[in-house]
């Protein structure tokens, strides 16, 4: 499989979907890395689930949401936000579902799947592991070509993940290679 992942990537754009998962926000992003080595983003936004609902409903929703974009953008890879643990353990745990959920949805698709820490998104696109919101959203604008950086956050935040993981595999395309 790796082998014809690496031919993708030679005759023409490579997709990944970024996801920042979450159970009341899921972010996403899918990005585009053009034949010239050029970004470009095809869809952003978030996956909203109501607080009331059951957390297998809501677990539901954002299944069938992220099935949903994958049909519709055939991404090569997807990158997924490692969960980040806080002092919340309640939240934590939530996180941690919709975090399955999103691995889930790479595993029933057969897509590769790589994970990434919140400091080493930022570290891939700004050069330093603790930027702030607003350096992490200037650079995801100023790497797509962008009027104004995604919003909302969460969106933002799979935008960031998908661009770290295009940025961290052509890396290792150049190191390896």
């Amino acid at each position: 499989m790796q082998a014809e992942l690496e031919a993708r990537k030679q005759t023409g754009r490579w997709v990944v979907l970024g996801i920042d998962p979450g159970t009341a926000s899921t972010g996403y992003g899918i990005v585009a890395q053009e034949l010239d080595g050029s970004f470009r983003l095809l869809a952003c936004g978030v996956i909203r689930t109501q607080p009331d609902q059951l957390m297998h409903l809501r677990l539901r929703e954002i299944y069938e949401d992220l099935e949903s974009l994958i049909q519709q953008f055939a991404p090569d890879e997807v990158a997924v936000e490692e969960l980040f643990f806080g002092r919340n353990v309640t939240t934590a745990i939530a996180v941690g579902q919709a975090r399955g959920t999103a691995l889930l949805v790479a595993a029933r698709n057969n897509l590769p799947l790589a994970e990434y820490t919140p400091a080493t998104v930022k570290q891939a696109l700004t050069g330093y592991g603790n930027a702030d919101k607003l350096q992490m959203q200037l650079m995801v604008q100023n790497l797509l070509d962008l009027k104004e950086a995604p919003r909302p956050d969460d969106a933002a935040d799979g935008v960031a993940i998908a661009l770290c993981h295009l940025q961290t595999a052509r890396y290792r395309s150049l190191v390896d290679g």
